[in-house]
């Protein structure tokens, strides 16, 4: 999972066309989990840290333009929400799944 500014700056979220507040939880999902669009709008739950959030799909990260096949970009509320802070960052087991 990596941290993601999805505040006005850059491009806007592909699912909407909207740029997202970091405090909301929202995601963009690789290439591949992203499937075209067709988790745009819906929630998946995000486990690491002993803890467990839901947030919804707002964003593609390309896998053709530099994004890992199986990454999660998170907003700063997703990672607060694992108790995961910038003190911390390392290796975690982190799965999710549709919710």
């Amino acid at each position: 999972m990596t941290l993601n500014d999805f505040d006005a700056g850059g491009d806007p979220s592909e699912c909407d066309g909207k740029f997202h507040h970091n405090t909301e939880r929202v995601v963009a999902l690789s290439t591949g989990w992203y499937d075209k669009g067709s988790r745009c709008g819906k929630n998946v739950r995000i486990r690491a840290n002993g803890r467990s959030v839901l947030a919804k799909v707002v964003d593609e990260c390309d896998t053709l333009h530099g994004c890992d096949d199986d990454v999660v970009d998170a907003s700063q509320t997703v990672w607060d929400k694992l108790g995961i802070t910038g003190d911390d960052v390392g290796e975690y087991d982190i799965t999710w799944s549709d919710a």
